[in-house]
């Protein structure tokens, strides 16, 4: 896996074949892996989706052949778009709430697409509306709403659990992810269900996050820091389905903080909080498997970790939590 004995003619071609790599800080007798999607060349799980919901849509006729693709993302989205649109030919516009990350708008920037910000409490609900008003406006132009896609799952359940399952000779006990549009969740969890119904799987979202609500469980919205999962608003993420769903895991930030930071100093992992509060749940199924809490057919539980912290130095991602969360 992410290594390639020819040349390549595309940079797409290096996208996918990601390194599953054992978390060690878990419990004697359950293995925990993390498939880790920075190896990909715009070092996100996102890359998966930019080229195959692209790929698709111009096999469809969705979007003409040097048409335009407007969505609403939080960065990393954009900028699998980006590399996938411009080596197929297309245009990319992408509308942002203006409170993410720096960095992902600036490589955003550089791939050659244009930035759209939208006000930070209008949230991606507001991001959304202004991309479907933008297609409306131009023509040619598409969007491919990750948020409500099914390409979105699609994408994972075609490439990302493949990739698990044959690392793992099909020895998978538990599906653990966060959940921000929810497709690497709902691919993986359709793919793992195919072949053995009682395999658990775990949603991951941040303590503010209203994830929890799609299996009737009590949530109080706040404000979280860690970015790409979760939702303040559960009609937007149209692609979760509860019946997939064995339960979801509302992780604090000062945990998935911790975790992050624990990660890069004892096991080499350079990853942001979403991999960080993954991290913490993956554990914390791997402890229930492991007491004999929680019967899984295998003792292993996969993970994804879905991005680089390099992403978010601006933000302080490795001070001190009081200064990263303020």
């Amino acid at each position: 896996m992410t290594t390639h004995e020819r040349p390549l003619d595309s940079v797409l071609e290096t996208i996918g074949r990601t390194p599953l790599v054992r978390i060690h800080d878990g419990p004697e007798g359950v293995r925990i892996y993390a498939k880790l999607e920075t190896f990909n060349p715009g070092a996100s799980v996102k890359d998966r989706i930019g080229q195959y919901m692209l790929e698709r849509m111009l096999e469809r006729g969705d979007v003409p052949a040097g048409g335009t693709v407007i969505e609403p993302t939080a960065g990393n989205t954009g900028i699998g778009l980006a590399i996938a649109a411009e080596q197929l030919g297309l245009d990319a516009i992408f509308v942002v709430p203006e409170r993410f990350s720096v960095e992902k708008q600036q490589l955003m920037d550089a791939l050659g697409a244009e930035i759209i910000n939208t006000p930070t409490d209008a949230g991606m609900g507001g991001a959304i509306d202004r991309a479907h008003e933008l297609a409306e406006e131009l023509d040619d132009a598409v969007v491919p709403q990750q948020f409500s896609n099914p390409l979105n799952t699609e994408a994972h359940y075609s490439t990302t659990a493949p990739e698990i399952y044959d690392a793992l000779d099909d020895e998978v006990g538990a599906i653990v992810a966060g959940c921000g549009t929810a497709g690497t969740l709902m691919g993986l969890a359709r793919y793992a269900l195919e072949r053995d119904d009682e395999t658990h799987v775990g949603a991951v979202e941040p303590d503010g996050s209203l994830y929890g609500e799609f299996l009737d469980k009590d949530r109080e919205e706040g404000e979280y820091k860690t970015e790409g999962i979760g939702t303040h608003d559960i009609d937007t993420n149209e692609l979760f389905d509860p019946e997939r769903v064995d339960a979801v895991y509302s992780i604090p930030d000062r945990d998935a903080h911790e975790e992050l930071r624990r990660l890069a100093r004892e096991e080499g992992h350079l990853v942001a909080s979403s991999a960080g509060a993954a991290s913490v749940a993956a554990k914390r199924v791997a402890r229930s498997i492991a007491d004999g809490e929680l019967e899984a057919p295998h003792d292993t539980v996969v993970t994804v970790f879905p991005d680089s912290s390099e992403r978010y130095l601006s933000k302080g991602i490795y001070r001190q939590f009081e200064e990263w969360s303020s």
